[in-house]
């Protein structure tokens, strides 16, 4: 039965998630906003959501350990899955801004949740409050670059349905589904996976970084590798660091001010080995974009990835259970 919940769980975070980038979309077009802004701030945090949702449920029911490993590892999940599986299917090719911009900010943030977590054994509220401060200037700096650059890239166009003309009663309706998805999955899915955690004497913090975080990533996977099939690329390495960076300050933000996350001191120092492979992923994507050929993320650049991310998995499970 614990399976099935966890299943079950999934499925709806899929669904509440597509929903809730359908109308927030929906919405922000309603208010005439560009799409590049769309794409920059409200997709990246609809794409959010389903991490948000069980990381508040998990410290609400006293699982600060979900909360955490559930950030840490889908931002791992990001590079060495998504990003891995998609330039297995298809080369990815990185633009100057991800050098400049996009890669140091992600590194800046990881880094700060590295130093926070190892400054003590809790991240209260006052620092859940820093870093929703620190996004909002980072999504500042992101509309300033968007308008100087009047480039509005469509974001819109792999939402299967035209969210121009739909009425507000439908945009409603996709908001309701998706809300009422992403908290009934949360639930199914920390209750499920506390139990097959206990089942099989496995820590919570294992089945966080492996299983729930593969789950809450599934819908950057699904949307990165029908990106890659279509050859829709241009935002997509983009869009994961962009995902990356709103899961440490948005989730992990929000998470810490509704409920402070509280860590027992013993069990820091995992927490804190998890945040060192997530720096590791995350510096390996500006190293093999370098080398040999730049700017470009091959086949087997992606394999590399993929089978990295694979003894990531293999190591917590034997290792650090």
């Amino acid at each position: 039965m614990n399976i099935v919940f966890v299943l079950l769980g999934l499925t709806l975070l899929v669904v509440g998630g597509e929903f809730l980038v359908r109308s927030s979309v929906a919405i922000s077009l309603k208010f005439h906003l560009s799409r590049m802004i769309i794409g920059l701030t409200v997709v990246s945090f609809a794409t959010s959501a389903p991490e948000l949702f069980v990381s508040i449920q998990a410290a609400f029911d006293g699982y600060p350990y979900i909360a955490l490993g559930n950030v840490i590892g889908s931002n791992i999940a990001n590079i060495g899955l998504v990003l891995g599986v998609t330039a297995i299917i298809s080369p990815l090719f990185l633009d100057r801004d991800f050098y400049k911009f996009n890669w140091p900010v992600m590194m800046l943030f990881s880094g700060s949740l590295y130093l926070i977590l190892k400054s003590g054994n809790n991240i209260g509220r006052a620092e859940g409050v820093g870093l929703l401060v620190a996004l909002m200037a980072y999504l500042w700096f992101l509309v300033q670059k968007a308008r100087k650059n009047k480039k509005a890239k469509k974001v819109t166009d792999q939402i299967k349905i035209n969210t121009e003309t739909a009425s507000n009663f439908k945009i409603l309706l996709w908001f309701l589904i998706g809300g009422i998805s992403l908290w009934g999955g949360s639930e199914l899915l920390v209750k499920g996976a506390v139990s097959i955690a206990r089942y099989f004497e496995v820590s919570n913090r294992v089945i966080a970084v492996s299983m729930i975080a593969i789950g809450t990533s599934i819908p950057e996977l699904a949307a990165s590798v029908v990106a890659a099939l279509k050859h829709e690329k241009a935002l997509l390495i983009g869009n994961i660091i962009g995902s990356n960076i709103f899961n440490i300050a948005s989730v992990i933000g929000i998470t810490a001010i509704v409920q402070p996350i509280v860590i027992l001191e013993s069990s820091v120092a995992l927490l804190l080995n998890d945040i060192l492979w997530m720096l590791g992923f995350s510096t390996a994507i500006y190293l093999l974009a370098r080398l040999p050929k730049k700017y470009l993320l091959t086949r087997y650049k992606g394999i590399l990835l993929f089978v990295a991310y694979a003894v990531f998995m293999v190591l917590i499970f034997i290792k650090y259970h």
